[in-house]
C-alpha cells in the first residue's frame, strides 16, 4: 500500500500543488488538503493543518507549499510530531530523508519549477531514512532540551 501524502499550500502555490497531486495520484497516492481556489488564505492555517495530519497518522508523510516555502515549513515545524524541510533540488530531499528523518518538505512554488518540484518529491518518497549514527539526532530534534544560561 502507497504512502498517504498530506500536501497542503497557501494561494501562491495553488499551481504547483495540483500539479503535485496529478503527480502524485498517478502513482496511487491518496493527497491533499487544500485549499481549493486562489483566494487569499494564511499558510500558517495549512502548515498546522498539514502537521496535524501527521500527528494523527492520517498522513505518512507531508508536502508543504507557499510562496517561498519558508513560512509554511516554519508552521509545519511548530509541531513537535513533524519535521519539515525546505527543499530545492533532488539533494537536499535525499538528505532530509536521509539524516533527518523529514516527514514533510517545504517548497517555494515563486522558486522551484515544477518538473523540478517533481524530483525533489520523487526523491523524499523513495529515500529511506539511514539510522544509525543520525537517529540520536533525530532524538533531539523531536524532543528538544534547551540549555538555560546563568546570568
Amino acid at each position: 500500500m502507497a504512502d498517504r501524502i498530506a500536501i497542503a499550500s497557501d494561494h501562491a502555490a495553488v499551481e504547483l500543488k495540483a500539479a503535485l497531486v496529478e503527480h502524485l495520484c498517478a502513482s496511487g497516492y491518496q493527497v491533499d488538503l487544500g485549499p481549493a481556489g486562489i483566494e487569499s488564505v494564511d499558510y500558517p492555517d495549512y502548515g498546522y493543518k498539514l502537521a496535524e495530519a501527521i500527528a494523527s497518522g492520517t498522513a505518512d508523510k507531508g508536502i508543504a507549499l507557499c510562496g517561498s516555502g519558508i513560512g509554511i515549513s516554519i508552521a509545519v515545524n511548530r509541531h513537535p510530531a513533524a519535521r519539515a524541510a525546505r527543499v530545492s533540488e533532488p539533494l537536499s530531499a535525499r538528505l532530509a530523508r536521509e539524516h533527518n528523518d523529514a516527514n514533510v518538505i517545504a517548497m517555494g512554488a515563486r522558486l522551484i519549477g515544477i518538473e523540478m518540484a517533481k524530483a525533489c518529491v520523487d526523491t523524499f518518497l523513495a529515500t529511506p531514512f539511514a539510522g544509525d549514527r543520525h537517529e540520536r539526532r533525530v532524538e533531539k530534534l523531536s524532543h528538544p532540551k534547551f540549555v538555560k544560561e546563568h546570568a
